[in-house]
């Protein structure tokens, strides 16, 4: 037997796929997004610290307009596959081409609200449809 973890093991073209086959759809998808986040040189969500200035990319889970202290507010949660985080935008009631499952990168300062990550009107970018 060899002595070296499977972990450590050197990985072939056949376990890469035998991987693949017995993966779930939704860990196939958090790893192609990690994989897009690595190569667009944008920080893992996963990684973020509090005041930390990050430019994180990811697709939009859900949007929904919720009102901040009688102020209306624009929420979306943002996935790169490693972790969650709440994009806010202030003042607003909708922004377009910000919809569920669209892709974008967004760049501020991330805080913590209630134990999640928050970007508060972020400068952000979409992602071309032709990419998805």
């Amino acid at each position: 037997m060899n002595a070296v973890p499977r972990s450590e093991k050197p990985v072939g073209r056949f376990r890469r796929m035998l991987d693949r086959l017995s993966s779930s759809q939704e860990d196939l998808e958090s790893e192609e997004l990690r994989e897009d986040a690595e190569t667009a040189g944008c920080t893992r969500i996963g990684d973020c610290q509090d005041r930390q200035i990050v430019t994180v990319t990811g697709t939009l889970r859900t949007v929904t307009l919720r009102p901040r202290a009688g102020v209306p507010a624009l929420e979306a949660e943002l996935f790169d596959g490693s972790a969650a985080l709440d994009v806010v935008w202030l003042g607003r009631r909708s922004i377009v081409g910000i919809e569920p499952g669209r892709k974008l990168i967004a760049s501020g300062r991330v805080s913590m609200s209630r134990g999640r990550r928050v970007l508060f009107n972020p400068k952000y970018e979409l992602r071309p449809l032709g990419r998805e």
